[in-house]
């Protein structure tokens, strides 16, 4: 499973990274980063319900 971001979409506002900060980051210029490829199982669920918790709907999860 992999995280993508559409970057026109995403604000930055972090709530991602307040979810599950193994996958997320917002950085010093308010951009969204994926820290990992893929999503490890153990940060499955965060991830999901990460992207189910976006705001601007920005991310989504893919095999």
């Amino acid at each position: 499973m992999k995280v993508t971001v559409d970057r026109s979409r995403c604000t930055g506002l972090g709530i991602c990274e307040s979810i599950n900060p193994g996958t997320f980051e917002i950085d010093d210029d308010d951009k969204l980063v994926i820290l990992q490829d893929g999503i490890p199982d153990e940060d499955v669920q965060g991830a999901h319900q990460a992207v189910a918790s976006c705001p601007t709907q920005a991310l989504s999860i893919s095999a």
